[in-house]
């Protein structure tokens, strides 16, 4: 009965009410000479207008019942069904289970994804407030003291505006970082596509961080030597990615370490691997990594001087390029940043 069409239970009522019938009129022809045709013509009759009947009456009832329901889990407007078109023919009821158990699952699913980006937005306020807090205080700080006699004091007033500049000067970046991440999020990012070598670049890059480098006896280098690899991409966008990527390794690795960088070349792919030999990052923080302002406590020092926004704008760039940027890690090992670019039509090495 579960599996049964509508019509198919109406189907068997009609025939059970023929069956009653015909038995009946056979009785009574026995009794009383009825004419064959009579015997047969009545239960016909009968049981198709049951029939009728019925299918009028269950049409009305089911279809005012799943009107209701429909009206509850459906956003657009009935058209299928509780319509002209409504046919007992179909298997509503069963489609009906199905289409309820769909929108619970959905709407369970909703609510799941409100809680966790009302999660997330309370931890992204809290983080950006934590982020500015401390340039604010440092800022106050230093005025408080220049208002209560330091600005008359030469050896001091120099120095603490030097000091509210730079600390100024890191809030600045971090506003910055994330008026363009906000950009990115809510509009399409314009490329500059170009060839250009990336091992020339990252060579440049490695230069420009030499100085930051030493100061923690960190170690920048190619895992081997590489001849010019060309890539189409944003140059820029992607010296950015790798700015970062780079810088991080030696903000948060282990001194006297170092970091080196992998090239691998698969059809029309270069895969970009940098990798240090730093304290690792724990497998609960690795999904959440690319977030905004998200750090991992232990090993990442507020006081670095980041924006806290630098790995989730290498996200985007490295998905504007339709390409993905992925992180594995071992603690007490070392961390792997992984992202490939696209060599374009020229087919070079």
């Amino acid at each position: 009965m579960k599996n049964l069409k509508p019509v198919q239970v109406l189907l068997a009522g009609s025939a059970i009410v023929f069956t009653l019938l015909l038995i009946a009129f056979i009785a009574i022809r026995t009794s009383y000479g009825i004419d064959w045709l009579w015997v047969v013509l009545i239960p016909v009759v009968a049981s198709v207008g049951t029939y009728i009947i019925f299918y009028v009456l269950m049409k009305r009832f089911i279809t005012q019942k799943l009107k209701i329901l429909y009206r509850s889990i459906r956003k657009n407007k009935m058209n299928e069904y509780g319509s002209d078109n409504f046919s007992l023919f179909d298997d509503v009821i069963e489609r009906a289970e199905v289409e309820t158990k769909r929108w619970n699952e959905a709407r369970t699913d909703e609510i799941n994804k409100l809680k966790e980006q009302e999660q997330f937005r309370r931890e992204f306020i809290g983080n950006l407030a934590h982020e500015l807090k401390t340039p604010v205080f440092s800022i106050q700080g230093y005025i408080l003291t220049l208002l209560e006699g330091g600005l008359e004091d030469e050896t001091v007033n120099r120095q603490f505006l030097e000091r509210a500049s730079k600390v100024t000067d890191r809030m600045t970046m971090i506003l910055e970082d994330l008026d363009k991440l906000t950009k990115m999020e809510v509009g399409k990012i314009d490329l500059k596509l170009q060839h250009f070598d990336i091992v020339d670049l990252i060579t440049d890059i490695f230069d420009e961080l030499e100085m930051k480098a030493k100061k923690r006896k960190i170690k920048l280098k190619f895992a081997k030597e590489f001849d010019p690899i060309y890539v189409y991409a944003d140059k820029s966008k992607i010296s950015q990615v790798l700015t970062n990527l780079i810088g991080n390794s030696i903000s948060y690795g282990n001194e006297k370490g170092e970091t080196q960088i992998r090239f691998y070349i698969l059809d029309n792919i270069v895969t970009i691997e940098v990798s240090d030999n730093g304290p690792g990052i724990p497998e609960v923080d690795i999904p959440r990594l690319f977030e905004r302002f998200y750090r991992v406590e232990k090993s990442r020092n507020r006081n670095e001087g980041g924006s806290g926004l630098g790995l989730a704008i290498a996200k985007h760039f490295v998905e504007a390029h339709g390409q993905t940027i992925s992180v594995r890690s071992t603690l007490k090992v070392g961390s792997t940043f992984t992202f490939g670019l696209d060599r374009g039509k020229k087919n070079l090495v």
